[in-house]
This record gives structure tokens, sequence and C-alpha cells, in this order.
């Protein structure tokens, strides 16, 4: 498996949960999705180096030739619909000084691209895209740099901009992740633009509504009781804005593929989401606001309960992530590979919770629930 911590796919992690031991035994037995899986996690491993120099190269060149950056910021603003991410007219001279320097910048990318989302996402962009040119019988294969490039570049702009938000790490570099967001959104939009008109469409409206969640889960942060099952839907609109509309441009938006593409991808992607709620309350040792374990903890006033349940919701999304997949064509090429991608999402799941019944947060977690 690939991700940041990549001890929770170790031997010793996989045993532990039931999803765990099915992927060990297919480990085993070579299965053909396990076997596609490693193919494309030997092909991140071996290519990630170059998109990290490909990355940084773009971005050292973008910020080094703005010569007017704190217009960027405004425009950026503007755009996002808040200052609150973004640099004030008396501190961008100082950030652009400092990341115009290579190694400076080099550092930075590396560390918003340490992250599960983006680790454990590139394998599967060029599996769906390899599907997708084999299904639709594509000569031309260039694009595909191109088109996973960009929508890897679009999804690690959220760690910065989270990271803004949360200020649960890397405190000291939020600055220049707010001079460098502008010009990472610049960069995606560039190489998802070459897939065509319709590509970048889709990527717009992705957009578009990610900002429209993450903005709700920022109102959130400063009024924790107000949250609600509508409010949770509409918060997760990020997941499902960003990697559905990357699953559906990674077959170039072409139906059948790019709906079936979309809805694994987008309730793959919210399944994630529980496991990643439940790992980040366990790590800052009170539940994450706003999630759904805050939610069903306040609908019950239980914590035990709401992690409980919120366990069962990722069950659910995970449920409709492999429907999708019953509306895959016959003889499908990346079937198994997508079987034991879900797999491996549940054991995610499942690992975290199993952690959290040992770690016996309950008391500390309820002393620390926002009160109504």
């Amino acid at each position: 498996m690939s991700g940041k911590d990549e001890s929770i796919f170790s031997a010793n992690a996989l045993i532990t949960t039931k999803p765990g031991k099915q992927i060990i035994k297919q480990g085993l037995f070579k299965s053909k999705g396990y076997k596609q899986f490693d193919q494309y996690k030997k092909e991140t491993e071996k290519e990630f180096p170059n998109f990290v120099k490909r990355f940084t190269d773009d971005l050292f060149n973008e910020i080094k030739s703005d010569a007017s950056p704190f217009t960027t910021q405004q425009k950026f603003a503007e755009e996002i619909g808040t200052t609150k991410i973004t640099l004030g007219e008396s501190q961008v001279d100082a950030i652009k000084t400092k990341l115009v320097n290579y190694d400076v910048l080099h550092d930075r990318v590396l560390r918003i691209l340490n992250s599960n989302f983006v680790k454990m996402t590139f394998p599967v962009f060029y599996a769906l895209y390899d599907a997708a040119s084999e299904y639709y019988k594509d000569e031309d294969r260039k694009l595909r740099e191109q088109i996973v490039d960009g929508h890897i570049i679009a999804i690690d702009l959220s760690e910065p901009m989270d990271r803004i938000v949360d200020r649960d790490e890397d405190l000291e570099y939020l600055d220049d992740y707010k001079l460098m967001n502008p010009y990472i959104l610049k960069i995606a939009r560039a190489k998802i633009s070459k897939g065509g008109d319709d590509v970048l469409k889709e990527f717009e409206k992705g957009f578009k509504d990610a900002r429209v969640g993450q903005n709700i889960d920022f109102e959130l942060k400063t009024k924790p009781t107000e949250i609600s099952e509508e409010v949770m839907s509409q918060c997760y609109k990020k997941y499902r804005a960003v990697m559905g509309t990357a699953g559906r441009n990674m077959a170039l938006g072409r139906k059948p593929l790019g709906e079936i593409f979309y809805q694994g991808m987008a309730k793959a992607a919210e399944s994630t989401g529980c496991g990643n709620e439940i790992e980040d309350s366990i790590k800052n040792k009170f539940i994450k606001i706003p999630s759904w374990p805050l939610y069903y903890s306040l609908q019950t006033n239980d914590v035990k309960e709401g992690f409980n349940m919120t366990l069962k919701k990722s069950d659910l999304y995970l449920r409709d992530a492999r429907l999708a997949l019953e509306s895959l064509p016959e003889n499908f090429s990346h079937r198994d590979f997508l079987e034991f991608l879900f797999l491996t999402v549940e054991h995610y799941n499942m690992f975290w919770y199993n952690q959290l019944q040992k770690e016996n947060l309950w008391s500390e977690f309820s002393t620390k629930l926002p009160r109504r």
C-alpha cells in the first residue's frame, strides 16, 4: 500500500481487520486485483520524484515571474470567497523572497505532498486513466501525465488550505502556503486544460463545489453545535467534488465510464473521510470539528455510540462505491483493481476504529464535547 503512514498496511496491521486478512490472502495468491494494484504502486514510487520535480519547477517559475504577487493573492481571495487563507500586502514580498530559493520551495512542496490523500490517490488515477484508454481504444497516451499530474496537484491544493484553516500542523510554514496556493491552482488548471474544454469545465465545477464544502466546514468550526445531517452532507461535498470529478476526468468525461468512475471515487472518498475523522480524533485527543463522530455523538449524547455510527456511515458510503462497480462494462480490465482498492479503504476505516477502542479516550472526548 502507499500512504503517509505505511504501517497501517503492514502485515501486523492487516491481520487485525477482516478486510486486511482478505488483502493478505490476495497477496499470497497473487490475485489479479493485487497484481494490478502492486503494478501501479511501483509505478508511483518510481515516478513520484519526477512528479515532485515537475511540480516544484513549475511552481518556482510561476512565483519568480509574477511581477504583482499581491494582486495574485487578491484575485485568489475573490475566487475562493475569503481572505482568511491569503497574505496581506505587507507580507507578500518577504514570503516571495523566501520562496524563490528553490531548495526552500522544494521543501514546502514535499511537506504538502506528505499526505495520505495524495499518496494513496496517485496509483488510482494511473489505473483509472489506463482502464478508460483501453476501453475507448485511445491511441494517443500523451495526455496521461498532464491529466493525472493536474488532478493530483489540484488535490494537493486542499492540503495547504486545510492546514491554514485548521492550524493543526506546519504552523511555521502557513504563510508560505498562502503565497503558494494561487500558483498551485494555476498549474493544475493549465495541465487539466490539455484534456479539452469539457474536461476543464468539469474541473471548474468540481472546484467550485469543493469550496462550498470547505466553507461550510470552516463555518462549523466556530459553531459546532449547529451541526446537522444536511449540513454534514454539504460539508462532504468537498470529497465528492474532488475525487468524483477527478475520476470522471480520468475517462476524459466520456460515458459510461466517466459517470461510473465519478460515483465510485466520490463514495470511496466519503468513506475514507469517515476513517480520517476517527484517525484525527485519536491523534488530537478530541472529536474533530466538524465530523460525523461529532454529529452522532451530539445526537445520542454518547461518544462511543457516535464513533460506532460513524463506522456504519463509512460502510454505507463504501456500499454505494461498490454498487457503482456493478455498472461497469462486461470484461472491464480493471474491475479487480477497483475491488481491491475498496478493500484497502475498508481496512483503513476499520483499523482506526479498532485503534480507537484500544485508546479508551471516551471520557476525554466527552469532557471536550461542545455543548448546546
